[in-house]
């Protein structure tokens, strides 16, 4: 499944299409054929929400063919999607429009139930009572706040392969979360963070003394980033560590999760660097280099 990637360099041709319209014919012959499908609507948003379906579509392949430990590992790297689906059920509560939602098959973890809430508190209810666990509030912020850093400290538990990209993760999170956005978690929420990076990190009173007080396992995602305006940078390098891990990790005689995380990393990140050359098409251009910094 690896080797179907699209990889940075076709990514790059991509993003240097003419028009979206374009660059979703050139998909042609890849994996992400079906994304074409959006071709008569030309539009970022459902060409990038198609690209996230095709990667959930082969994690859920990938879980096809897993014993239970494979299943679970994938269950915690694929939970985005379950926060997707959520982000966009509360939406739909307000009165927003909202797509369909992602089928999350096997790797769901609470997701029919959530999905038959009728109102934010509902929604706490529900998770409060699963694995996901206290959200923090009943806001759409403090909702998907709290399961991304409850996502978080599931992986750090179960999968330590991966407990290096979620510690890094946590800390963009709480950076963007609290310096960027002016809503730092609270509650179960901060709690969750506090688990991952340490109390102290949690409690920092501004930007540089977060980033002096990180655990080395999160700091690394922060390095030369000295203002949370320039976040979408290490947001970049995060994915680029994820990917070039999980290279190592499939390249390994491991009969466990191992080559699954690396799987999962690899095809994440791809989709991610796809996502991102589609927007620039979208731009006709416009965007190509400020596509070309995030590949740096």
């Amino acid at each position: 499944m690896a080797v179907g990637r699209l990889g940075p360099d076709a990514a790059r041709e991509l993003a240097a299409s003419a028009t979206l319209t374009e660059a979703l014919r050139a998909l042609a012959n890849t994996r992400y054929r079906k994304v074409r499908e959006t071709e008569a609507e030309a539009e970022a948003a459902a060409a990038g929400r198609a690209v996230s379906a095709a990667l959930l579509w082969q994690l859920r392949v990938l879980a096809g063919w897993q014993p239970r430990a494979g299943v679970a590992a994938l269950r915690r790297l694929a939970a985005g999607f379950e926060i997707a689906n959520t982000r966009d059920h509360l939406r739909a509560l307000a009165g927003e429009p909202r797509p369909a939602p992602y089928r999350l098959g096997a790797l769901a973890t609470a997701w029919p139930r959530l999905a038959r809430t009728s109102d934010a508190r509902g929604v706490r209810a529900v998770l409060t009572a699963s694995p996901w666990g206290e959200p923090g509030g009943e806001s759409a912020a403090a909702v998907l706040t709290g399961m991304r850093l409850s996502a978080a400290a599931g992986v750090v538990a179960d999968l330590p392969q991966a407990a290096r990209w979620a510690a890094g993760d946590t800390a963009l999170l709480l950076a963007r979360e609290s310096y960027l956005l002016d809503r730092p978690p609270t509650g179960r929420a901060a709690g969750y963070a506090g688990r991952i990076l340490g109390r102290s990190a949690v409690q920092a009173v501004s930007y540089d003394d977060f980033r002096a007080r990180l655990p080395s396992a999160a700091r690394w995602a922060l390095k030369d980033i000295g203002r949370p305006a320039d976040l979408w940078r290490a947001e970049a390098r995060w994915w680029a560590a994820v990917e070039r891990d999980g290279l190592e990790m499939l390249h390994k005689a491991d009969f466990g999760v191992t080559p699954v995380v690396g799987a999962v990393a690899v095809l994440s990140a791809d989709a991610w660097r796809l996502r991102a050359a589609l927007l620039a098409a979208a731009h006709e251009g416009r965007a190509r280099e400020a596509f070309d910094d995030l590949l740096e």
